[in-house]
């Protein structure tokens, strides 16, 4: 159950990468935030003169690289055609042909070239020491979107991390733990199952809220994942906003509007929801920063929204060919 199946962040279409072009300027954008943030005064010192040493991705199936593949669920990707342009054709758990943002991200930021999931059987002390991803296909910070697909919620992965902490501790001791996690890179990417799955795809939270009432609901939960966060160690933290969810070619279709346009509704609570995130970040970094704690907003929807809208800018001559 991804975000948007048969969209911007569901089934792989073969020979395809309509993600690319997107996740290029969302790595971009992103280094440059966050190392800029690490480099501030009160931040924690890095062992590689401002580079990130590690990084810790939490989120959906856009960041997941394989924690689903032994969970009773429909949110899986280890099988065909995933991973076809992946290093050596295989299916990983991936949700996509090739690599995922955060592998991309760790690549640019200087890390390493994969970002493996924790569930991973094989981690190796070196994985461990730079970063995993504690992503689930089909969560969420509403816990009713990951009962829905079966997910790991974002308790889940906060849990997860907490694991995480107690094996690389036994592994390299206290002190190296420590600073492995002071001096990393903390992203999250979550959101979008909430508002297309739990909100209007199976209404189980429309009969609660509002759609103002259930993103200050999302807000909340997700303000309250990102100091549980901190509490735990993380000092620079990079959100991700959700994508145009309107222009998914399954929330087109499902909204009933003409078609080939974006439905509005849906791309109106991404933008509310965006909004008030970016809210909320200028605040914790406002009450927050002379504690040495640094917090990005990272954009993602004005990006797609254009390379939908104006698909001749990255050599595509209509938006039929990035789907």
């Amino acid at each position: 159950m991804a975000s948007c199946r048969n969209g911007l962040a569901g089934r792989v279409r073969p020979r395809r990468r309509r993600h690319y072009v997107v996740l290029q300027l969302l790595v971009a954008a992103a280094a440059a935030v966050v190392v800029h943030a690490g480099a501030q005064g009160g931040a924690a010192p890095s062992s590689k003169n401002g580079a990130i040493s590690a990084i810790f991705m939490f989120g959906d199936s856009v960041v997941d690289p394989g924690n689903n593949n032994h969970r009773l669920t429909e949110a899986r990707a280890n099988f065909p055609p995933y991973g076809q342009d992946f290093p050596g054709g295989v299916a990983t758990g991936r949700f996509s042909n090739g690599k995922v943002p955060g592998d991309l991200l760790a690549s640019a930021l200087g890390v390493k070239d994969l970002l493996p999931p924790f569930n991973d059987q094989d981690l190796e002390l070196n994985d461990l020491l730079t970063g995993v991803a504690f992503a689930s296909g089909g969560s969420g910070y509403d816990p009713l979107t990951s009962k829905l697909s079966s997910a790991i919620p974002s308790s889940g992965q906060i849990d997860l991390f907490s694991d995480y902490k107690k094996k690389l501790t036994a592994l390299a001791g206290e002190e190296a733990a420590t600073r492995v996690i002071s001096e990393a890179a903390f992203f999250t990417v979550m959101g979008a199952n909430d508002i297309v799955n739990n909100y209007f795809t199976f209404p189980l939270r429309r009969h609660q809220y509002d759609l103002p009432s259930y993103v200050e609901f999302l807000v909340s939960n997700a303000v309250n994942f990102t100091l549980t966060l901190t509490e735990m160690g993380a000092r620079r933290i990079g959100f991700v906003g959700v994508p145009p969810l309107g222009c998914c070619p399954s929330q087109i279709t499902l909204g009933g509007g003409p078609r080939g346009e974006c439905e509005p509704l849906r791309n109106q609570a991404s933008e509310l929801f965006n909004t008030r995130m970016m809210q909320e970040i200028d605040r914790l970094n406002a009450q927050l920063n002379p504690d040495g704690l640094r917090f990005a907003y990272l954009d993602i929807y004005y990006n797609l929204l254009d390379l939908i809208q104006r698909p001749g800018s990255y050599g595509k001559s209509t938006n039929k060919e990035l789907l």
